[in-house]
């Protein structure tokens, strides 16, 4: 059985100024944006469509604001209103942790229908240029929540699992390290899957609808190993907050899926979003 590290949340002190590792995963997220766009960039089917590196930095700042804003805003309205209501001035220390990913997800698709009318391109090719891009960034996001320990994992049902871990300032009982969890299977599988699956030319949306279907069924499953924000019943079966809001990713896009490949229309050059 393993006990949480618990580093200090603060990576170093320049001056009066401390810089928090949970701020230093954003960087190394938005870093690996950069560095993945310019490799997809390259690929044959990607430099067709007349995607350019200053498109990819011209997102980033869209995306950044999207993230930032949208995760915040959905950790608030999503998690924990009561508290944030209560205490408004905490709104607003994203240093502490507590990002909501489904809210920085739609943060982010209405930053890239801002940048999409501006840049004149169909949203349905932006979302499928940025889908294979954005798992890792949130791998490192997970890995954020777990050096704050932050999102408890479930006490475990055999103590001797070797991975087991007891969590600082929750209880003595040995814990799925859930963070650890999402970090493997919502971020880097699922990247591995949708990187493969978007090397190759799909009809418009197929991969951003792949990468929805993915995360939300990667996101179902990790949840049972979280200790849940809030938990309700739906037909007799308990369900966690985090699968509540997943549910409506899977089932958009499966419908997102037969829309793509029953048009099998494929992306063509850059047209009016």
């Amino acid at each position: 059985m393993l006990i949480h590290p618990m580093p200090d949340p603060v990576a170093l002190h320049i001056g009066p100024v401390a810089i928090h590792w949970y701020g230093l995963m954003y960087v190394l997220a938005f870093t690996l944006f950069i560095v993945l766009g310019r490799v997809r960039i390259r690929q044959p089917h990607i430099a067709a469509l007349g995607w350019k590196n200053q498109d990819l930095d011209d997102m980033l700042f869209y995306g950044m604001l999207g993230v930032v804003i949208g995760g915040r805003l959905g950790e608030v309205l999503f998690y924990r209103p009561e508290y944030f209501f209560a205490n408004p001035i905490e709104i607003f220390k994203v240093w502490h942790g507590g990002m909501s990913f489904h809210g920085g997800f739609l943060g982010v698709l209405v930053a890239m229908w801002f940048w999409a009318r501006k840049a004149r391109r169909n949203l349905l090719d932006v979302y499928d240029f940025i889908a294979p891009m954005v798992p890792l960034g949130y791998a490192a996001g997970r890995l954020g929540n777990f050096i704050n320990a932050e999102l408890p994992g479930r006490p475990v049902a055999d103590p001797n699992l070797p991975w087991a871990m007891i969590w600082p300032n929750v209880d003595a009982l040995p814990r799925h390290p859930s963070p650890i969890y999402q970090m493997l299977v919502d971020g880097i599988l699922v990247f591995i899957i949708l990187w493969l699956f978007a090397r190759h030319a799909r009809p418009r949306l197929a991969v951003g609808a792949m990468y929805t279907l993915l995360y939300g069924c990667a996101r179902f499953f990790t949840e049972y190993f979280r200790t849940p924000d809030w938990e309700t019943t739906v037909l007799g079966l308990p369900i966690t907050s985090g699968q509540v809001l997943s549910l409506p990713m899977i089932v958009a896009a499966i419908a997102m899926l037969v829309w793509s490949y029953r048009r099998n229309v494929r992306g063509t050059a850059p047209a009016a979003a």
